[in-house]
């Protein structure tokens, strides 16, 4: 979610399942919702039904959202950003360009600062360091006034504007380039555009939908920006109808990244403290920005309010002035003595640390490592280094039985090598315990447990209550180099051993600490610790009305799908956010017959408004109000993303071309983290791999879990290989037939599935295949596993931004066992 945070100002869905009924036009790249999400999918055929809509699928394979989509597109995998950056130039050299939004609602007229440049030969930005293999960022920023303000020109002529930069940039994506780097058809592309981009007049929206296919790349951040210029290009972001809508992989993974889930965040999407922030004065100095308008809302300078809060929420009482509220007491993500550098404990470096043997103990919590890792071999031997594991699952898997030898031989070891003390704790599963789930929507939906979970299994919360208590028993009895976190923790539940999900939804919304009342908004905050909040997105979410989250209207009085009292959305219970910008500088909506909000002179009415609620339009405040620009970003200044201020197409690392973009120069990211640390952190080339592979999820399993259910091992029993009809035939490989896929880091093997949905492509010249493998078996569970792990073939590569591993596109061979 860095690139919509960076680009927008948070980082979730903008809009939700429902809005999409409302789309004119809906672009699905990236995912495949008619299998990966088919319950929320049924709000794009919705769409068709009822307006008319147009469905666009662009994908590696033709798949079941291409089967019912308007247009299909096939393009090799990982060349997204050359298709978006076509579409991009598309609309600007059609005019397929809503300007009076983009000169309003964005930085487009915005000037950049002299001295920034990029080089189509070598296809690198101004400022790279060939030493460091880093970017000096310092050109990338903006012209600034006397006052620290940016400079703009409304007439977007200035040749240093963002927007004749951003025209300039992406002239070079025509559609005949597209084609070439694609593999795609000129024609298909250009029809494409034509549907996707038709949606610029000021009463139509369309929405895009992604999920993994755009988050697992070396550049997928980028990636997904270049999808967010493209609709304020459009002016199709804060609209009904309109969006970047990104497709959690999971029920509750957009809760949990909400709660801090990221290594980089405290819950409520605030930066850690850094290992130099000694005081919450260093603190705040680096998580408060300054303004960089005079009309700009700069929403996190409300950081002092919120971060105070939290920290009263962690440690209660005592949490006092004295000690910075709790500051001190506070983790800090601390410094790596060695390089001086600030530690990653991302979860692809975790592995990397534990494989270096920096690590002793893992907790791991219904993730199963050894299949979900990228590169899975290494993902084994890092385990096999800790002292200790401790998981808490429902079923026996690969990472609580990585020590049998079956498993362990992917690392070349044996039982007797490894020394690691393993505990299996049974956990219940999502039915056997009452809470909220966080959905792609934002909404936060309380569901109550179904049936107790048998045996010993245990809840999460009792699981976490029973650890804490005995590690806090202990810090009491025998102490320790610094208990006071672990001892001025407050853990004053009804149950410390067993937290009632009730109880701890309650902390998470926060209260008066005067009057003990709860609090209905994030807006009664205070920095003077008479507050708390566990997380201040959720402020609102249980108020002394009672749970939110229970809420079951079906109340539509917009006829919008907007359901406003249907559990609870965050932030606020908005449903669309930066719904600002779905208005003119009047406060009038663009497209009347579907407001989000609008100004009736008074106050701004419709959903919550993402903006001051009694602003008048003419003071000019932002529309984004969370960037300290008060616009959305086209162009991404400073040090935002690591490899530049614009979206350029790279390679994945692994490919089967050099970068035709740039031919002889920057082939791929060149600021991607690539993995040297074992011996299975090898990278192939196209001479020895000359095939792309690629992966992903089928609808009849779930991740590794449903492996051991009957019913679903029934409808896919057993791991299998996508393989274009045309090189089965030029192999000899026949449907059914057993076959071999090998990277540079191992080989798996499976049935071959031989198919006309993936086509053979003509890239920059040359013949390119494709192959799929889908993800779901692995060492352990029913049917026929045979340790067909699809990770052990892929690379040790991520993103430099998210950190998310590139499974997406990688390099491998194939051959008939």
């Amino acid at each position: 979610m860095a690139s919509l945070a960076a680009t927008f100002g948070r980082g979730a869905m903008t809009n939700g399942w429902t809005d999409i009924a409302n789309a004119d036009v809906i672009l699905a790249m990236g995912g495949n919702p008619a299998e990966n999400h088919p319950v929320g999918f049924r709000f794009v055929m919705e769409a068709k039904r009822r307006r008319g809509a147009k469905l666009v699928a662009v994908d590696p394979r033709f798949q079941r959202t291409a089967a019912v989509a308007d247009h299909f597109v096939q393009i090799r995998a990982g060349t997204d950003i050359a298709f978006l950056g076509g579409l991009i130039n598309y609309a600007l050299q059609t005019g397929h360009v809503q300007v009076d939004y983009v000169k309003l609602h964005t930085n487009a007229p915005f000037i950049v600062k002299e001295g920034y440049s990029f080089d189509e030969k070598t296809g690198l930005f101004s400022g790279w360091d060939k030493d460091k293999k880093q970017y000096d960022t310092s050109t990338w920023q903006y012209e600034v006034d006397a006052q620290g303000n940016a400079q703009v020109d409304p007439t977007l002529q200035h040749p240093r504007s963002v927007f004749q930069l951003m025209k300039a940039f992406y002239a070079r994506y025509t559609p005949q380039k597209v084609s070439e780097v694609c593999g795609c058809d000129a024609e298909a592309f250009t029809k494409a555009a034509e549907i996707i981009t038709s949606t610029y007049p000021a009463n139509r929206a369309g929405t895009i939908m992604y999920a993994l296919g755009w988050t697992h790349h070396s550049f997928s951040v980028q990636l997904i920006k270049t999808a967010a210029m493209l609709q304020l290009l459009l002016g199709n972001v804060g609209m009904p109808g309109g969006g970047v809508n990104a497709l959690r992989g999971h029920a509750n993974i957009q809760g949990g990244t909400d709660m801090g889930m990221g290594y980089h965040n405290v819950p409520g999407y605030m930066p850690i403290p850094k290992a130099g922030h000694v005081s919450m004065e260093d603190y705040l100095k680096v998580a408060v920005p300054k303004p960089l308008r005079p009309n700009s809302v700069n929403f996190w300078s409300n950081t002092p309010k919120l971060f105070t809060s939290q920290l009263k929420a962690f440690y209660g009482a005592a949490a006092t002035k004295a000690n910075q509220f709790g500051y001190t007491l506070h983790p800090r993500l601390p410094e790596d003595p060695k390089s001086g550098k600030l530690e990653n404990w991302s979860w692809a470096y975790i592995y990397d640390h534990m494989a270096q043997g920096q690590v002793e103990g893992l907790v791991d919590f219904g993730m199963n490592p050894v299949c979900n890792g990228p590169n899975s071999r290494k993902m084994v031997f890092a385990l096999s280094q800790l002292k200790w594991l401790v998981v808490a699952e429902n079923f026996e898997t690969e990472t609580t039985s990585f020590w049998k030898s079956e498993i362990l031989a992917l690392a070349g070891k044996k039982p007797e090598d490894v020394k690691t003390e393993v505990f299996l704790l049974p956990a219940a599963n999502f039915a056997e315990k009452s809470g909220s789930f966080t959905n792609s929507s934002r909404w936060a939906q309380w569901k109550y447990k179904a049936l107790d979970a048998p045996g010993q299994a245990k809840p999460d919360q009792e699981i976490i209550g029973r650890i804490f208590t005995k590690v806090r028993e202990l810090y009491k009895t025998e102490g320790g180099t610094f208990p006071d976190p672990v001892l001025g923790l407050d853990w004053s539940y009804t149950n410390p051993v067993s937290p009632a999900e009730d109880e701890v939804a309650r902390e998470v919304n926060g209260k008066d600490l005067t009057t003990g009342q709860q609090l209905a908004s994030f807006s009664a905050l205070k920095d003077d610790g008479t507050t708390s909040s566990g997380n201040w997105l959720y402020c609102g979410s249980y108020t002394d009305s009672g749970n939110m989250m229970m809420r079951r209207s079906t109340e539509d009085p917009t006829g919008l799908g907007r359901f406003s009292s249907w559990t609870w959305s965050w932030p606020a219970n908005r449903r669309i956010m930066y719904n600002r910008a779905s208005a003119d500088a009047q406060g009038k909506p663009w497209d009347p017959s579907r407001p989000a909000i609008v100004w009736n002179g008074k106050a701004w009415v419709g959903d919550v408004p993402d903006y001051p609620g009694t602003s008048d339009p003419e003071k000019g405040a932002g529309a984004f109000i969370v960037l300290p620009e008060g616009v959305a970003r086209l162009f991404a200044p400073g040090d935002i993303f690591k490899e530049g201020p614009f979206p350029e197409f790279y390679e994945p690392v692994e490919s089967p071309v050099d970068n035709p973009m740039h031919p002889g120069g920057q082939s791929h990211n060149p600021a991607a983290n690539i993995f040297k640390t074992t011996q299975w952190d090898v990278l192939g080339t196209a001479k020895d791999f000359p095939i792309v592979g690629t992966t992903y999820r089928l609808t009849e399993h779930f991740h590794y879990w449903t492996k051991n259910h009957p019913r679903a091992i029934e409808m896919m029993p057993e791991f299998f290989v996508e393989i274009p009809v045309e090189l089965g035939q030029e192999m000899g490989i026949k449907d059914g037939e057993r076959v071999r896929v090998t990277s540079a880091r191992g080989h798996i093997e499976g049935k071959a599935l031989l198919t006309k949905r993936i086509k053979p492509m003509t890239v920059a010249g040359k013949k390119v295949y494709q192959i799929g493998m889908p993800i779901h078996w692995g060492f352990i569970g029913l049917g026929k596993q045979g340790g067909s792990l699809a990770n052990i073939t892929t690379p040790p590569v991520v993103d430099p931004n998210s950190f998310c591993p590139e499974y997406k596109g990688f390099l491998v061979k194939l051959e008939k066992v």
